[in-house]
């Protein structure tokens, strides 16, 4: 029954089209209906031949120049060519034909806004607020958030969701997308109000338990997220994006078990993601479980294998365990990916420093700072490695350079003055430490790795005692 019913009705439809184009050529014989026309106007949209669309539009309002549905169709057109005032018109034609069209309402909205007239597109969903039921005000709602999206007034689009969640409090559809936009749109803390609001009639509700333990983690009330996250999956213990999210807020709280287990228990009930593997790999790493660190990196790798990121994460799990030539590697691979990010630079030159190849460290390391210079982690690793390839001159001339380029950052005073004492240069050594120590006096200990020796000279020892004394 239902295929004879749709080979009649495509039988019927492709005789309208005979029957159009007879209009078109100007057979004074051929006829149609106003649906029919409407229907194949519909036809050519969908299909996204909006010029047919026009044009069969035009030939329609020839025919039925009072159709109200026909004269809304002629509008939206003239708003896709952004002749915003024609469409207005042609819309309050309309509206004397038909007065409960809420497209007219929508179509209006969209002009006034198209024309930067703000007030007046609100005035006009004041009046359609009034003016229809319930029902079609939420349909209104959602076209018109659609149409402030597009215009980028996103304030505005979390406004019809409001309303619509007012209307209908337990709106799926207005429920998942409110949630986004109250954090695009950095209004958590209503959320937090409406969302409570919403509880309170309507306890198990899960989308609403769901989006206020979002707006609490847009508020960093990490705790109060998670105890709203719980609740919805005491509702439903399938919503994985909840425990993904619990997951986060865990992580936050530097509470990394905690996490490991929410973001593994969201795997279980969904689909595996790349960047939930990569935050439990995260919580191992934090946790200095390394080789677990690493398993959860290279799962992320598997789904998402040109993340530069993921191979950085793992060149960081072999650094912490002073594997230099496997750090190496997996930093080469993430360079492969994303060339232009000079903290990969800066991990494969420490890399290289510790493996003893000075001469391709103080290369890489001069790459960051001429394009970072300043970047005091650049300018640290480059002085450090020209100093434990004994070229002393070089550091303190690249220490000099590091003050005036980082705004006289104190810490390469201290690198000077050590560069100096290292050429023998004793007397100018010690004026530049106790310039620095004047400045910072505790970065001397992050400073002495360099050369621990330098407190067998009892001119230092009591240059810093001079210090201690000051309290300083």
């Amino acid at each position: 029954m239902w295929e004879e019913n749709y080979n009649e009705s495509k039988e019927m439809f492709e005789d309208w089209l005979r029957q159009y184009e007879d209009i078109r050529a100007g057979k004074s014989n051929a006829f149609l209906e106003e649906d029919a026309f409407l229907e194949i106007i519909e036809y050519f949209d969908d299909m996204e031949q909006i010029r047919k669309a026009k044009e069969a539009t035009r030939i329609a309002l020839e025919y039925y120049p009072f159709s109200s549905e026909l004269l809304v169709k002629k509008a939206d057109y003239l708003i896709l060519e952004k002749q915003y005032e024609d469409a207005l018109n042609i819309l309050e034609q309309a509206t004397t034909y038909d007065n409960q069209d809420i497209n007219i309402s929508i179509l209006k909205t969209d002009a006034y806004l198209g024309l930067g007239r703000e007030d007046a597109a609100a005035r006009e969903v004041e009046t359609a607020m009034q003016k229809f039921d319930s029902e079609d005000c939420v349909d209104l709602l959602f076209e018109l958030a659609d149409v402030y999206d597009d215009y980028e007034i996103f304030g505005k689009v979390f406004d019809c969701l409001k309303k619509v969640l007012e209307i209908d409090p337990n709106n799926e559809e207005a429920l998942y997308k409110i949630c986004f936009w109250a954090d695009f749109t950095r209004r958590n803390e209503e959320s937090v109000f409406i969302h409570q609001n919403i509880i309170d009639d309507y306890p198990y509700n899960e989308l609403a338990w769901f989006n206020l333990g979002t707006a609490y983690q847009g508020l960093k009330l990490y705790e109060k997220a998670i105890d709203a996250y719980q609740y919805a999956l005491a509702i439903n213990e399938k919503m994985d994006y909840a425990y993904r999210n619990m997951g986060d807020a865990y992580i936050r709280l530097r509470k990394y078990k905690e996490a490991i287990e929410a973001l593994k228990r969201s795997l279980e009930i969904g689909r595996p993601e790349s960047i939930i593997y990569e935050a439990i790999g995260y919580c191992y790493h934090r946790m200095d479980s390394l080789q677990n660190a690493r398993y959860f990196y290279r799962k992320a790798v598997h789904l998402n294998p040109a993340e530069s990121k993921l191979y950085y994460k793992i060149a960081l799990t072999f650094m912490d365990e002073a594997q230099w030539l496997q750090a190496l590697k997996f930093i080469e691979t993430a360079k492969n990916f994303s060339r232009n990010i000079y903290e990969y630079d800066l991990i494969k030159g420490e890399c290289l420093m510790y493996l003893e190849n000075f001469e391709e460290a103080i290369q890489t390391f001069g790459i960051v700072v001429n394009h970072r210079p300043k970047n005091v982690a650049g300018w640290v690793y480059l002085i450090k490695c020209l100093y434990y390839a004994e070229d002393y001159e070089t550091a303190a001339d690249q220490a000099l350079n590091a003050y005036d380029s980082t705004g006289n950052k104190p810490l390469f005073l201290f690198y000077y003055a050590f560069a100096l004492y290292a050429v023998g240069n004793i007397e100018d050594a010690l004026i530049y430490l106790e310039s620095a120590l004047h400045q910072a006096p505790k970065l001397f200990k992050k400073v002495m790795e360099l050369n621990p020796s330098i407190l067998q000279n009892n001119r230092v020892v009591d240059l810093l005692a001079q210090f201690r004394k000051s309290g300083k």
